[in-house]
C-alpha cells in the first residue's frame, strides 16, 4: 500500500514556446520541468499551483486561468510513497520568468524540449500535452533513471477521469 503525496505541476505556453526550469537544488536536481511541488494541508490543488510557480519563476497567473490537463502517479522501487501529480497549462500569465533559489526558467521551441535532460517519463507523456490532450499516466521507477513499468492513456475529460478515481 502507498502513502499518497499530493503535487501539482505548471506548464506556460504559447504556441511556439514552452517555459521549463531547470532544477537547482532537491528532488529532480539538473533536470528540466514544469513548475510544481507540495500542496500544503488545507491548501486547494489549484491554489498549490498557483503558489508554486509564483514561488520558483515568479509569474502570478489566475487560477480560473489554469487548466487540469493531466494526471500523473510515480512509485520508485523500495519507495511506499506515491507521487500523486496534478498537471496545468495555461498561456496567460503577469511577470517575467525570473530565476529563484531553486528553479531557472527559460522558453523552448516546440521542437527543442531538451528531453535529454529531463525525466525519462516526459517523452511518454508530453506528446499528449503538446497536441492538447489530455492524459493519466502511471510511472514505476527504479531509482530514477529507469522505468520499470508505465501505463498512459487520453482521456476524454478530467471530471469524467477524477469521478471514476473515487
Amino acid at each position: 500500500m502507498f502513502i499518497k503525496k499530493l503535487y501539482t505541476l505548471v506548464f506556460i505556453r504559447n504556441d511556439a514556446q514552452i517555459l521549463l526550469g531547470l532544477k537547482k537544488r532537491g528532488f529532480g536536481i539538473n533536470k528540466w520541468n514544469g513548475f510544481g511541488g507540495k500542496v500544503e494541508q488545507n491548501e486547494k490543488i489549484i491554489d498549490a499551483a498557483a503558489r508554486e510557480l509564483k514561488e520558483e519563476c515568479c509569474l502570478n497567473v489566475k487560477t480560473s486561468n489554469l487548466k487540469n490537463i493531466g494526471h500523473l502517479e510515480f512509485t520508485f522501487e523500495g519507495d511506499s510513497t506515491m507521487m500523486d501529480v496534478r498537471v496545468f497549462a495555461t498561456n496567460s500569465f503577469e511577470g517575467v520568468p525570473s530565476e529563484t533559489e531553486e528553479m531557472l526558467p527559460k522558453w523552448f521551441e516546440l521542437d527543442q524540449i531538451p528531453y535529454d535532460d529531463m525525466w525519462l517519463d516526459d517523452r511518454l507523456w508530453f506528446p499528449y500535452m503538446l497536441k492538447g490532450k489530455l492524459f493519466y499516466g502511471k510511472f514505476h521507477y527504479q531509482g530514477f533513471d529507469k522505468i520499470l513499468n508505465y501505463t498512459i492513456e487520453e482521456l476524454e475529460s478530467m471530471e469524467s477521469f477524477y469521478a471514476k478515481k473515487k
